[in-house]
């Protein structure tokens, strides 16, 4: 398949991961979370990594972040206690584009 026909989900696919198990280099606040009522998380993570479970309990899971920040940008309450870019070798290796 050509690559300038893939759809963003399969190119997305296409990236390679190296997750840090020992540091993760985003850590939300829960509480802060469970007051906030946009969520914008929710909604403006293109790798949709923030997620609400059945009781409305806020989860998020670093190892397919795209390290593009917009999360951080868009939590005005701060929601987000810590946001740095993964340590050397780890984090994500943009494959196309």
């Amino acid at each position: 398949m050509s690559i300038d026909r893939m759809s963003a989900p399969e190119l997305l696919g296409l990236n390679r991961f190296n997750v840090d198990e020992e540091e993760p280099h985003i850590i939300i606040d829960k509480e802060i979370c469970r007051r906030c009522a946009e969520k914008p998380c929710l909604y403006v993570c293109p790798a949709v990594l923030y997620k609400l479970d059945k009781n409305g309990e806020m989860s998020f899971d670093y190892a397919g972040c795209l390290e593009c920040g917009t999360c951080r940008v868009m939590c005005k309450n701060k929601g987000i206690i810590k946001w740095a870019y993964p340590r050397g070798t780890f984090g994500v290796s943009f494959r196309w584009g």
